[in-house]
């Protein structure tokens, strides 16, 4: 299965990833999501940022909180567009969750 899954949130959720075992997985930060792609706590990236997985994070989320794509903390992240995630949702993945 590949899954991409929606992180809107900046509390921890990465134990509902640890479950999830799909063979390909795509990660969306969006809303308070992207403070994972933005934010570093004591030097570090987010723990988000440490799975095997495609990461992306919502541009029109990040300029609504005041960041750029230059504020992005991680090169594996790559910045997108609504119609993007549309994209990746019918061409790159089988399913889709919102964590």
């Amino acid at each position: 299965m590949k899954l991409v899954a929606f992180v809107s949130d900046y509390k921890n959720t990465v134990d509902t990833l640890d479950r999830l075992k799909p063979e390909k997985l795509g990660i969306i930060l969006v809303q308070n999501g992207v403070y994972h792609a933005t934010t570093k706590a004591d030097g570090n990236a987010s723990s988000m940022l440490d799975y095997s997985a495609e990461y992306y994070v919502l541009q029109e989320d990040l300029e609504t909180r005041g960041y750029s794509s230059a504020d992005v903390v991680d090169s594996k992240v790559k910045v997108i567009t609504i119609g993007d995630v549309v994209d990746l949702i019918m061409n790159d993945y089988d399913k889709s969750a919102w964590l």
